[in-house]
């Protein structure tokens, strides 16, 4: 059988079609394509499906949003998705709209030891819940239940609860986002655009100067990555201190994760972001957020940490998911 796969997110829409046979999945043909470049999600699946000679019987897109009633208004993007619409475009009786991080976690079954690094070996539970975390263009969070056969997906918009400051830099980086978006979610301050605030905060608070090179790299390029990357090099106090404190918020959330969802199978760190500053992840720093949770420490501190480097995860999720489709 073949599935038409897709993960859809603020910044990148991946397609592919998929064979389906004896458990595993092998790629016909892949396609990936600028979000923002495109009116919608039609127009690039209309392009993808013209270009290849493909028939699919099912097909499941992962979208980076709230699906409610097989319709999707993305955040990061001005687009309104709809099951309907891209069901006749494809000739098929329905399509699977599914939240990104739920494509996400149904993509871990898909994964072998090479497609992870491990921060926290901990002590799993195979059976138990799982949890993935992904920060990128926003943050998604999703958990995952065992069926008794495999973990089964629930979606969430997590990412989007109240950003609880610890200490007294946070407090002040929560009434600094404030003045500037009202309401401050954990998604305003894990994330690429939150890395940057993050940074506009420590400049504009005289916390640090900023680098007439950091300065000319961000005109001419993506500041969070211009960002990332002289924090990475210590070329960049401003720059390293911005990815310290983004670090220590992701690990907190994370540890929070573990705790609502009673994470015992293991929590995932998925996104475009966690493989890019895997050298700040393997530090102290992450981990000592993530377990620090008071009474609750130990708990949390034996659940396994892993960050998913395969950035295909949602895309292989997504062609699961079709496989489930009724």
């Amino acid at each position: 059988m073949i599935v038409l796969a897709g993960d859809v997110g603020g910044t990148t829409t991946r397609l592919a079609f998929y064979e389906t046979g004896d458990g595993k999945l092998v790629s016909l043909a892949e396609g990936f394509y600028p979000s923002h470049e495109h009116g919608s999600l039609v127009e690039i699946v209309s392009h993808f499906v013209s270009q290849h000679r493909f028939s699919a019987k099912k097909a499941c897109f992962g979208i980076a949003g709230p699906v409610l009633g097989g319709r999707v208004q993305t955040p990061n993007l001005p687009w309104n998705i709809e099951s309907v619409e891209l069901a006749e475009l494809l000739e098929l009786a329905s399509v699977r709209l599914i939240n990104d991080l739920e494509a996400n976690t149904y993509g871990i079954a898909a994964l072998g030891k090479e497609d992870l690094c491990t921060l926290n070996a901990g002590t799993p539970k195979p059976n138990g819940t799982i949890a993935v975390v992904s920060a990128g263009t926003g943050l998604g969070q999703s958990l995952a239940y065992w069926d008794g056969t495999t973990h089964r997906p629930l979606p969430s918009e997590a990412g989007h609860a109240d950003f609880a400051p610890r200490n007294q830099l946070e407090s002040e980086l929560l009434l600094y986002l404030q003045a500037k978006h009202g309401r401050v979610s954990y998604e305003r301050v894990v994330s690429g655009p939150g890395l940057l605030d993050i940074y506009r905060f420590l400049r504009d608070r005289h916390y640090y100067s900023e680098q007439a090179d950091v300065i000319a790299a961000m005109n001419a390029g993506d500041p969070p990555a211009v960002i990332t990357r002289a924090a990475l090099d210590d070329s960049c106090p401003l720059c390293a201190k911005a990815l310290d404190i983004f670090v220590e918020v992701y690990g907190a959330e994370a540890g929070n994760a573990a705790l609502r969802f009673l994470a015992t199978g293991g929590v995932y760190l998925g996104g475009g972001i966690a493989p890019r500053i895997l050298p700040r992840l393997k530090t102290h720093t992450f981990m000592v957020a993530f377990g620090s949770k008071g009474r609750l420490s130990a708990l949390v501190q034996s659940i396994p940490v892993h960050v998913i480097l395969n950035e295909k995860t949602a895309l292989l999720g997504a062609a699961r998911g079709a496989i489930f489709l009724p």
